[in-house]
């Protein structure tokens, strides 16, 4: 009897643990919500009037010009990676990710000195024809719309190639090589049969490509694209207006919620079931001719080579110019910043996810799940709209902190938290801990129960059974929930520029303010050092997901089919 209750108080402190880091999560959206709300004259009425109207009709055009390329992009390599056979085809199934190791900042700023008016394209130009000024000839204008579309399509066409490559995987051999049989071409294939079956995974990738669309706030500056996110910044920055900004954050928010209830939708009715043969067997390959095999391969070069070979030798080109800056107090200082937050803030957002993810294999009931499914999106919410929310509840609690010890010990403590770094880990736990959340609940879904039940029986608590047995067993997901949390907190840009303290610099700042200055070789070596370290997790991505492809097509044995002919 003893035992149960100790067992049932022990579920109900993690119960409402759970509980309550999901609310210190939601509440600078609801915060948000509140200060949008409260009356403060006709501000709402001069956003419909001048600025959301632009804004809303700019961020539009950007988000659809980048999901139908990043679209097409990921869904054709993928099938070229997964369904043909041609050279080169097993490094490149890898080889793809690589672009998400770059910000979309970094690839932005290094296209513009690329193909800016004294860049080496344009001068090359000149140099060949003989044109004396720009009045002399015609070059598309890369700080556009149409520059800030083709540098996010390039570094965010991996989220759509990695989800719906991992959807031609799981799909039925069976079901493909019965199309075939029925005599399907590789393109009938694609359209009627394979492409309709990837339609959820499509979508989800997409979904994600867009919201990091959103999320951008370095590119579109860079660019001069004024989106809702740059709107917000202006507002907030130039304008010292928090309620104006607010309301405009607002409206951002209930965008990003009504794009994911759309994907949802998109969704909802498209569920297939494969065979349980068939879920151990991958289609067999189609083997390309000599023509088209080079076809796919420069096809997939092709991303590759613009989202990150051109901007990463860019960069180690004019980082080889300042190596003396690596020694420079600035430059360690600047590293020191990031390294910090990025430590804290990934170690802090891993440990409320095991909390939530625990608490919620004790007790799954709904209004725990809710809480916790509310908890986790986060990743969703554009950082810019998160500073806002931050800022508001942690200056009142320094206000009410300062005051109060004012009047007991005779001194203020100034901007205890908003003051410090303490914003900027809130911001970073809230952002990501959707990625750490989802590696560690499915580590804990292949745990089985039986042993929760084992250790409760040899007296156990369930603190115990966390730390003495599913801690151990989760040591791989936890690393790697720990890496890709602390790669995404030190590339993360709007809420650090709008939370930092002052004179405070991370790499992903300097990057920010050397390019507001037009100063390229300043930006280069903490742009290059961003870039190295987001190699690590794309690389640990990649080599699971090529050792997994090579698993699974292993366990299929057996001719390949027959060449297809140009």
């Amino acid at each position: 009897m003893t035992f149960n209750q100790t067992q049932s108080g022990s579920e109900k402190r993690w119960k409402w643990s759970a509980g309550l880091l999901s609310g210190v999560i939601l509440f600078p959206l609801l915060a948000l919500a509140w200060i949008a709300m409260s009356p403060v004259g006709d501000i709402w009425g001069h956003l419909l009037s001048t600025v959301l109207p632009g804004s809303f009709a700019t961020t539009i055009l950007l988000m659809a010009g980048v999901g139908i390329i990043t679209i097409a992009i990921g869904v054709l390599t993928a099938w070229l990676v997964t369904m043909c056979d041609f050279p080169g085809r097993r490094y490149l199934d890898w080889a793809l990710l690589i672009p998400l190791a770059v910000p979309t900042y970094i690839v932005a700023f290094a296209y513009v000195e690329v193909f800016d008016y004294t860049g080496p394209v344009q001068s090359l130009i000149r140099w060949l024809f003989g044109f004396q000024s720009a009045r002399d000839y015609w070059f598309p204008e890369i700080r556009s719309l149409g520059g800030a579309i083709f540098v996010m399509s390039m570094v965010l066409y991996p989220y759509v190639y990695l989800t719906t490559r991992a959807s031609f995987l799981i799909q039925s051999a069976s079901l493909l090589d019965v199309s075939r049989t029925l005599g399907a071409t590789p393109v009938s294939l694609f359209f009627r049969v394979a492409l309709p079956l990837s339609r959820p995974a499509i979508a989800i990738g997409a979904s994600l490509a867009l919201m990091e669309c959103l999320n951008d706030i370095g590119a579109v500056t860079f660019f001069g694209v004024r989106t809702l996110t740059f709107s917000v910044y202006d507002i907030w920055l130039n304008r010292s207006s928090l309620a104006a900004a607010s309301q405009l954050s607002l409206a951002m928010l209930l965008m990003v919620f009504a794009l994911l209830w759309l994907e949802r939708q998109g969704r909802k009715r498209q569920k297939f079931h494969s065979t349980a043969a068939a879920k151990h067997k991958t289609p067999l390959r189609f083997e390309l001719s000599t023509g088209w095999g080079i076809t796919a391969l420069v096809a997939c070069l092709v991303p590759i080579v613009l989202g990150f070979v051109v901007p990463a030798l860019l960069l180690a080109d004019q980082a080889s110019r300042r190596l003396e800056d690596i020694f420079s107090e600035t430059f360690v200082t600047t590293v020191k910043n990031t390294l910090a937050l990025a430590s804290v803030a990934s170690v802090v957002t891993v440990a409320v996810s095991v909390i939530l993810a625990y608490a919620l294999r004790l007790r799954p009931g709904n209004k725990l799940r809710s809480a916790v499914r509310f908890a986790s999106v986060g990743y969703a919410v554009p950082g810019t709209v998160l500073a806002i929310g931050i800022l508001i509840p942690l200056a009142t609690l320094d206000n009410f902190i300062s005051s109060q010890t004012k009047a007991w010990l005779g001194f203020g403590t100034g901007l205890l938290l908003s003051g410090s770094g303490v914003g900027i880990i809130y911001a970073y736990v809230i952002r990501f801990l959707a990625v750490s959340y989802g590696q560690i609940e499915s580590g804990l879904g292949k745990i089985s129960p039986h042993l929760d039940m084992a250790a409760r029986t040899l007296g156990r608590t369930e603190t115990k059974t966390l730390l003495q047995i599913h801690l151990p067993i989760l040591k791989p997901v936890l690393l790697s929930a720990l890496l890709l949390t602390f790669v995404d907190c030190m590339k993360e840009l709007p809420a650090t520029i709008l939370l930092r303290p002052f004179n405070f610099e991370t790499l992903a700042t300097t990057v920010f303010s050397a390019a507001s200055r037009e100063a390229f070789g300043e930006a280069a070596l903490p742009s290059l050092a961003i870039v190295l370290v987001g190699l690590l997790p794309v690389i640990f991505l990649a080599r699971t997901s090529a050792s997994t492809f090579r698993t699974k097509t292993s366990n299929r044995k057996g001719p390949t089919a027959a060449a297809v002919s140009a």
